[in-house]
């Protein structure tokens, strides 16, 4: 609900402070959930994105402009806040449950939730190869975007072969433990709201109430809300 929520009400917007408003409300969550390291590096990781958006609208976007820009930097760094408070707080275990609690077939909420287990492990190996051929000689680490190019065929060859091996495993081991032979489970745990839930729950609802209500009378909001930088 976090992620869809703030990826919805950050498209009503294509202004600078509102949206500059809306990061500043997932801030507080971020700081309670001590995650502002790891969210820092999420954020670190679209620098060159933000500076291809830049360079786009300066230099041939003219009509639109800077204010167009980071007004599109900052939508993006919402998005990406959001899903990464997501990724980085939910369990795969409770992911599945949750899926199964809002009646999704078992099989498909495990899938899902087996491939957000691996992605951990998936960036692990590819580490682990990078570190392999960096000690063979091959330099990894070159630069320039042509280098950077050619050296992914040295790491994703491996990564993907060892991909297709370990989900053959997987499969094998489930087919030997019967997954799939009944149509309805028994679960060690069940999820169920809590009243943290609910108050979080209405929490989003008024943000996206009041985030709604501004947009519709945008028009009649002060000077400042519609500040944006000179063309």
């Amino acid at each position: 609900m976090l992620a869809i929520t703030y990826t919805i009400n950050t498209l009503l917007f294509q202004e600078i402070v509102p949206l500059m408003l809306i990061l500043i409300t997932l801030l507080p969550i971020i700081l309670l959930g001590r995650l502002f390291k790891q969210w820092l590096k999420s954020i670190k990781g679209m620098f060159f994105l933000y500076i291809f958006i830049i360079v786009l609208n300066t230099l041939f976007i003219t009509d639109r402009g800077l204010s167009f820009a980071i007004a599109m930097i900052l939508r993006i760094t919402i998005m990406i806040s959001a899903f990464s408070l997501f990724f980085l707080t939910v369990d795969p275990n409770d992911l599945t449950l949750s899926l199964i609690a809002m009646r999704i077939s078992y099989e498909y909420a495990f899938s899902f939730s087996l491939a957000f287990r691996f992605v951990p492990t998936i960036a692990i190996e590819a580490q682990n190869i990078m570190d392999a051929q960096q000690s063979r000689g091959y330099e990894m680490q070159k630069k320039g975007i042509i280098n950077q190019i050619k050296n992914l065929f040295p790491l994703l060859v491996p990564l993907i072969i060892s991909s297709i091996k370990r989900a053959f495993n997987v499969a094998e081991a489930l087919e030997s433990r019967g997954f799939g032979s009944k149509k309805e489970r028994t679960f060690y745990f069940t999820i169920k709201y809590s009243t943290k839930d609910w108050i979080f729950t209405i929490y989003l609802i008024l943000l996206s109430i009041t985030l709604i209500f501004i947009k519709i009378n945008f028009t009649s909001m002060p000077l400042w809300f519609k500040w944006s930088l000179p063309v």
